[in-house]
């Protein structure tokens, strides 16, 4: 199932494309962070010290998982689009084959972003804050819930891909839905309850650096800690990824 899945991915250029845009974006944010001024103080080489660098960089990468998601997208959209969904079960591939192709892909993107983060943070705590190594495997779960958060918005990604099949409306969709949609469902929906939404519990598993310094001056956040969301983003996660497969069981190839 994953090796033919990654022989129509592989020679794919659209496909390296987006994952080597992934890693500049995400460097070069990086790089350029100890070179921003807040308060009169530049951050400089502190901003790169371990253990604190994992949750700062997983913070990060959070905004470029749209784009795993619009590759995620590309390659589902492209299957309706040629018709080899169609032709690989008229093949003999069952269709729930065909979704768990898609949630391999996904697993392997999101352990692509997981990697890109470790590689991004070794290299810029090593080279600008070298005295800090020793402690670089304290807080590294941060990056493991990191790779939750990529899951979730993947499998987001895919459901849209399923129930639209054209790219760039499922583009447009998968956008709107996590950066308007669901804020302003939010927005008239109580706290107790606005914190269960998908992409609120996504996100809380990289909360803002220095959260709890902002709590002291707007109040206490309303959203879970990242150990209470990540039991409920794998949930909302097999929840999308079984939603999809029951579009694609019934609907016309």
């Amino acid at each position: 199932m994953l090796r033919a899945e990654l022989r129509k991915i592989l020679p794919y250029r659209t496909v390296w494309v987006i994952l080597l845009l992934y890693v500049l974006l995400l460097a070069g944010f990086v790089a350029v962070g100890g070179s921003v001024t807040v308060n009169g103080q530049q951050f400089g080489d502190t901003l790169y010290a371990f253990p604190a660098l994992w949750s700062r960089l997983a913070y990060v990468a959070s905004y470029f998982n749209l784009l795993l998601g619009i590759l995620l997208i590309i390659l589902i959209t492209d299957e309706f689009q040629f018709r080899t969904f169609r032709q690989q079960v008229i093949d003999g591939r069952s269709v729930a084959g065909l979704v768990q192709g898609k949630l391999a892909v996904s697993g392997l993107l999101a352990l692509y972003g997981v990697l890109a983060v470790l590689g991004v943070g070794l290299f810029f705590g090593f080279t600008r804050s070298p005295d800090t190594v020793g402690r670089a495997a304290e807080t590294v779960g941060a990056v493991l819930l990191y790779g939750v958060q990529a899951l979730g918005y993947l499998a987001v990604a895919a459901l849209v891909g399923f129930l639209l099949r054209k790219s760039g409306l499922a583009f447009l969709a998968f956008l709107l839905y996590a950066w308007i949609l669901e804020p302003l469902l939010r927005l008239t929906t109580p706290d107790d309850i606005d914190r269960y939404f998908p992409v609120k519990i996504f996100d809380s598993l990289t909360p803002t650096p220095g959260q709890e310094l902002l709590n002291t001056v707007t109040g206490p956040s309303s959203a879970l800690l990242p150990t209470e969301a990540a039991p409920l983003a794998l949930v909302y996660i097999a929840l999308f990824w079984a939603l999809s497969y029951l579009v694609l069981r019934n609907r016309d190839l």
